[in-house]
């Protein structure tokens, strides 16, 4: 699996970007993706998730705010980035997981760097 991020920049508070990740390889094999981001001196941390089911879940601090979603073929997925905060700014990555047998292993892109100013 080989992910590529882009969409980040840099934007003004109350503003709005969106982030792409194309995602090739065993595409069907993947069991969640998902993005996380990571500040200068902090641990990567979770940001929105999607199942291959489709569900999704948000960390707390992007509730109502951010948007994960993907294209009708799943070779693409988005994190719809609205209102946001000085706090949103990081280094933002793209992660697939995906699960065989009793083994999982974990995807990642190269990261796109989201820098708000307030």
């Amino acid at each position: 699996v080989q992910l590529v991020e882009s969409g980040g920049g840099l934007v003004q508070a109350g503003g709005s970007l969106r982030l792409s990740c194309a995602v090739s390889g065993s595409i069907f094999s993947i069991n969640r993706m998902a993005w996380y981001r990571q500040a200068p001196g902090k641990f990567r941390d979770l940001v929105a998730s999607m199942t291959s089911g489709g569900s999704t879940n948000y960390a707390d601090s992007v509730k109502g705010r951010f948007t994960i979603s993907r294209d009708s073929a799943g070779n693409t997925v988005y994190l719809q980035m609205d209102s946001l905060k000085a706090d949103d700014t990081a280094v933002y990555y793209c992660n697939a997981k995906l699960k065989e047998g009793l083994y999982t292993y974990d995807f990642w892109g190269q990261g796109t760097q989201v820098t708000v100013s307030s």
